[in-house]
């Protein structure tokens, strides 16, 4: 990356060069009539295509639709109608997955899936890599045929991020365009103070651009880096590479989700003490809980660089903690950035005092309000009197430290008592033979719920049950150890980390009228 801006699978590409592309994208789609409101859809891994393609729509004051390309086709033909997209890019190969049928009415950009992407995920398992549908045009020759935008629009409208379907269809977070470009800039503010991104920074990304976090990381690396700086981009995570890539381009700034921490620890100690990492400035993690052990690990390795902040797809960043923070209050995801509004509130709606768990409601007043994509009644059961619902829980602390205790769909009530599973899967992390671990409540006939837990075991490892319920019951109480353990080889899980526990928990519901 020594005189690239940005590099990826594909290679690199110098600022000036990029800007051109994004700008013909933007231009070429003002061609093709799209205006304020519009969404073009991007059905690709983390390439440079996919890159300009969002920095492209914000220009033209059009909607990105990032699409999560593991989805099924069903699943991606619902999104292209519930976002009404009039243009679709995609990597060739995922194309060919698509029924015809599935893109009329849609203008299709078809972008050669590189060769790396093709060895990296395997061409058994993405096929051969056609030229696309009879009708889709080749990205490099109708980028070639476009004008590039002169003036970026004033009101953009950045990305349409559809959560997870898990529990139904998805649904899509659209914002209200921003009022001018001073608004504009001051999310963009609102992003380096939660992200860390700054001039002459040497970021990677190694999470999916269809999840929220790290296309918001992007968007905040491509501003920062206007003058000086760069960005590395792979299109999926590997911990032994990513060490490699940071000791050989001199990475300064990284975007990551606690499991990432995890498989970084796991690698064999002479691994990890093979490569420099003196040049790593600035980690921000996000996504999910990362257990106090696991980030002090992680401190202690690679020094005081991380850094944490709290936010949902909805309400945009909420707080950040520093080093500092996580050294002095561990389990901290900080205090709130300026122009956030939070409380926490009880059952009734009521506020709670410091210390009290309750359901976490807030605002950054630097987001444009948003609503659902067609399905404004779903927003508005969020509305908390001019705050958002999160769903999660958690608490202040007399300092105005927030602590997430876990998702609110996710507590246990168990003999009428509050139970976190975060808790408890953050204590199974810190054990031997513990790869990963998902806690949930599974019916019980005396009590309402009990806890079970599906665990990962470490490569090689066989942990026991007994063991580790007896280790658990050295730092928990009786009722928060598990009744059930059960050993995955593999836990089911999205591209961010996440574990998708309705997987594990729908089949013990199954027959019940009722999940309590």
């Amino acid at each position: 990356m020594a005189d690239e801006f940005f590099s990826c699978e594909r290679g690199g590409i110098g600022r000036q060069s990029f800007d051109r592309d994004v700008r013909r994208f933007a231009g070429g789609l003002r061609a093709l009539g799209l205006g304020d409101g519009d969404a073009v859809a991007l059905l690709m891994r983390n390439d440079a295509p996919l890159a300009q393609a969002m920095i492209g729509a914000d220009q033209a004051g059009v909607y990105s639709v990032p699409l999560n390309w593991h989805g099924k086709a069903d699943e991606i033909g619902f999104i292209l109608n519930d976002c009404a997209a009039r243009v679709l890019v995609a990597h060739t190969d995922l194309l060919q997955e698509l029924p015809p049928g599935l893109l009329d009415g849609i203008k299709v950009i078809a972008v050669p899936t590189p060769a790396a992407l093709l060895e990296r995920y395997g061409r058994s398992s993405v096929g051969p890599d056609p030229a696309g549908p009879a009708r889709a045009e080749r990205w490099d020759d109708w980028l070639a045929a476009q004008t590039p935008l002169d003036e970026a629009s004033a009101r953009p409208r950045g990305a349409i991020i559809y959560t997870s379907g898990t529990t139904g269809r998805p649904k899509g977070v659209q914002r209200a365009p921003y009022r001018d470009p001073q608004a504009w800039r001051r999310n963009l503010q609102t992003l380096h103070q939660a992200f860390g991104t700054r001039p002459g920074m040497r970021a990677a990304i190694v999470g999916p651009l269809y999840h929220g976090g790290p296309g918001a990381y992007w968007r905040a690396c491509y501003a920062a880096t206007a003058q000086t700086g760069g960005v590395l981009m792979r299109s999926k995570f590997d911990a032994e590479e990513l060490l490699a890539l940071i000791e050989r381009h001199r990475i300064s700034h990284l975007f990551m989700v606690p499991t990432m921490f995890v498989r970084l620890l796991q690698l064999p100690q002479a691994v990890r003490e093979r490569h420099d990492l003196s040049s790593l400035q600035h980690i921000v993690h996000s996504a999910a809980p990362c257990p106090a052990e696991v980030k002090a690990r992680m401190s202690d390795w690679v020094g005081e660089v991380i850094h944490e902040f709290y936010g949902t797809t909805e309400t945009g960043p909420v707080t950040v903690a520093t080093p500092e923070d996580a050294r002095r209050r561990p389990g901290t995801v900080g205090r709130l950035l300026p122009a956030v509004t939070l409380r926490i509130l009880d059952e009734a709606g009521r506020p709670l005092t410091a210390g009290q768990v309750g359901e976490i409601v807030c605002r950054n007043e630097t987001y444009p309000d948003f609503t659902y994509r067609n399905r404004d009644a779903d927003r508005t059961a969020l509305d908390r009197t001019g705050l958002i619902a999160t769903g999660d829980l958690g608490c202040l602390d007399a300092d105005g430290y927030l602590f997430i205790r876990d998702r609110v769909k996710d507590m246990v009530i168990s003999g009428g008592v509050n139970i976190y599973p975060a808790e408890i899967e953050a204590a199974l992390l810190a054990l031997p033979g513990v790869r990963d671990a998902a806690v949930f409540g599974i019916p019980d006939d005396e009590f309402g719920e009990a806890l079970a837990a599906h665990i990962e075991p470490e490569a090689g490892a066989s942990p026991d049950a007994d063991a580790l319920l007896a280790a658990l019951a050295r730092t928990l109480p009786r009722y928060k150890l598990p009744r059930l353990i059960r050993f995955d080889a593999a836990l089911p899980r999205q591209d961010n980390g996440k574990i998708y526990k309705r997987r594990l928990s729908d089949p013990y519901w199954e027959g019940h009228d009722r999940r309590i």
